[in-house]
């Protein structure tokens, strides 16, 4: 029940104006650092007030995020990787102190505010996407949640775009480092359970965020070796396997219907991004030997049967210096670059109007957005350069954009499709 109770009080809020009622409340407050200072104190508590506004959900969330913890998942808290632990401040909390810092002294930015409370929404959906499974219907329950954060970004929002659906948000509350990795395994099951509509969703966001990870890691992460990068990612292979067989079998079902055209690209531009970083794990004549069992078995079957449909549509996939593509896109983790395009937001108090979902896609081709994509890329390389993490005694960006090398990748993994 709690699940549903902590859903029904988001459902609430975000329908009755309160989120209005309290960002115009604390706007009031100068300087900024004044106004920051009293939303985090109730951003950390999970107790929103103002008048007219009393939002107090500390129980709920206090239980389902020590429920998920148990399973392996800190969706509201990272892992600081010096200190070895989990960071106190949440991960929204943790922006509005970075923030604060920036740009306390100056005049209250509500447009800023209203970011960092649509933020904490955010994540709180994701906590209830997390949980799902513990409700009667997880994909109906998925689905309630999919409505909330459309309403959380619509006409009341702050314009910051986050995610487009319940799917994506699973993806970014699971995308930090984790010490304990069973969770992984148990969400997977779990989502092998969905009805296939969720599952083709969830596949196209892992296939698109795993690919993005893996190139990272074999480019910095492991100094290109293949076999670091395999040891490495073990949590994540399997993941990507089932979202590579889960699109496959989509592909098939899709492949003869004249109608389904749009459909199939999508397809094929989420499959070459999973597959390239490493396509001899799944289509090469070694995948049975690094994960024998029937779901290589079925992707090998799959593949074949429409080899030479799927590099066809994998062509016009091909990273370009001049288009936005999201085979460019390398990251740690997605929730990185979530989190930087957000720090932009705020720090240069205006909302970017695209979600995640949106950062991994270029289709459909000449769509305006694009060059807003690619925009957002470089900015939040930018930052990440500016504040690298540490690899290997070398400071490295936590995101890069990176046509050149995403082009290399392309080029080796379209031989390996061809079996050449």
């Amino acid at each position: 029940m709690t699940t549903a109770d902590l859903l029904v009080r988001l459902e609430d809020a975000l329908g009755s104006g309160a989120r209005t009622r309290l960002i115009d409340h604390t706007a009031r407050l100068q300087p900024f650092s004044r106004a920051l200072s009293e939303l985090r104190h109730g951003l950390a508590a999970h107790r929103l007030r103002a008048p007219g506004v009393s939002l107090d959900w500390r129980d709920l969330v206090d239980a389902l995020d020590q429920a998920t913890r148990r399973e392996g998942f800190h969706v509201l808290h990272e892992w600081d990787g010096k200190a070895l632990r989990v960071v106190n401040a949440s991960i929204v909390v943790g922006v509005l102190d970075f923030l604060s810092g920036r740009r306390g002294t100056e005049a209250t930015d509500r447009g800023s505010l209203a970011i960092l409370v649509d933020y904490a929404f955010v994540y709180l959906l994701a906590l209830v996407a997390m949980r799902a499974w513990d409700t009667a219907d997880a994909a109906a329950t998925l689905e309630r949640v999919t409505a909330a954060l459309a309403e959380l970004q619509g006409e009341e929002s702050s314009g910051q775009r986050f995610a487009d659906d319940a799917e994506m948000l699973l993806l970014i509350a699971t995308s930090h480092y984790e010490p304990e990795e069973h969770g992984y395994r148990l969400l997977l099951d779990r989502v092998r359970a969905l009805p296939r509509h969720h599952r083709v969703t969830v596949a196209i966001g892992h296939a698109h965020a795993m690919g993005a990870h893996l190139r990272y890691a074999y480019e910095i992460t492991t100094a290109k070796s293949i076999e670091g990068t395999r040891e490495d990612n073990v949590a994540d292979y399997p993941w990507l396997r089932w979202s590579v067989l889960t699109l496959l079998e989509e592909f098939d079902r899709i492949a003869a219907d004249p109608a389904a055209a749009p459909a199939r690209t999508q397809l094929a531009e989420a499959l070459a991004n999973g597959l390239v970083p490493d396509p001899a794990a799944f289509v090469g004549p070694g995948a049975r030997t690094m994960a024998a069992g029937p779901e290589t078995d079925r992707i090998v079957e799959l593949f074949e049967r429409h080899r030479s449909a799927l590099i066809e549509a994998f062509a016009p996939h091909r990273p370009l210096d001049r288009a936005y593509s999201p085979l460019s896109l390398f990251f740690n983790f997605s929730q990185n670059l979530l989190k930087g395009a957000i720090v932009d937001a705020l720090v240069m108090g205006e909302p970017w109007n695209l979600s995640l979902n949106d950062m991994f896609t270029a289709l459909p081709a000449g769509d305006p957005r694009h060059a807003g994509k690619e925009r957002l890329a470089r900015t939040v390389m930018a930052y990440a350069k500016l504040h690298p993490d540490t690899v290997s005694g070398r400071p490295v960006p936590a995101v890069v954009y990176d046509p050149v090398t995403a082009r290399r990748s392309f080029a080796a993994a379209m031989k390996v499709f061809a079996g050449t």
